[in-house]
C-alpha cells in the first residue's frame, strides 16, 4: 500500500493502444521498463501489488507498468504470459524494439526485489534458452 499522499509511479495499462503509446515514446527508449502482468482474481498477483508499488518508488530511473491480463488479452498472448504474477524486465535495442531481458514468474518477493535491482543497476540480466541467468 502506498502511504497517504504518495502518488503511484506505476502506470496502469488497460489497452493495447496504451501499451503501444507508452512503448513507442522516444523519451522512454533509454529507460528500462518493468512490467507486472497481473489479474484481479489471482491472490498471489494482488499480494505482490504493494511490493511493485514500492519498487517503483525506489527505482525512479525505470518505467513501471501494470497490465491486467483480462483487460489486455492480446498483450498477454504476445508476451507469452502463462501465469500470474509475471514480471518482465525490458530494454530497447538498437532498432528501438523492446526486448525481454529477464522474467520472474510467481509471487517471490525476495527474488523480485533482487532481480529488479540487478536489472536496473547492472543492466546485464539476460534470458538464455528460457532459463533466467544473472550475469555479473
Amino acid at each position: 500500500m502506498l502511504k497517504k499522499g504518495v502518488k503511484s509511479r506505476v502506470v496502469q495499462v488497460d489497452s493495447q493502444e496504451k501499451w503501444n503509446h507508452i512503448t513507442s515514446k522516444p523519451m522512454y527508449q533509454d529507460s528500462p521498463i518493468i512490467v507486472n502482468f497481473t489479474a484481479m482474481w489471482c491472490k498471489p498477483a494482488t499480494a505482490m501489488e504493494p511490493l511493485f508499488q514500492e519498487q517503483a518508488l525506489i527505482h525512479k530511473d525505470a518505467i513501471f507498468l501494470s497490465v491486467d491480463v483480462d483487460e489486455v488479452k492480446g498483450l498477454r498472448e504476445k508476451m507469452k504470459i502463462k501465469a500470474m504474477p509475471t514480471f518482465l524486465m525490458m530494454t530497447s535495442n538498437k532498432n528501438k524494439e523492446w526486448e525481454v531481458m529477464d522474467k520472474v514468474v510467481g509471487a517471490n518477493p525476495k527474488e523480485i526485489k533482487k532481480r529488479i535491482a540487478a536489472f536496473i543497476q547492472f543492466g546485464c540480466i539476460q534470458v538464455q534458452n528460457n532459463v533466467e541467468v544473472l550475469e555479473f
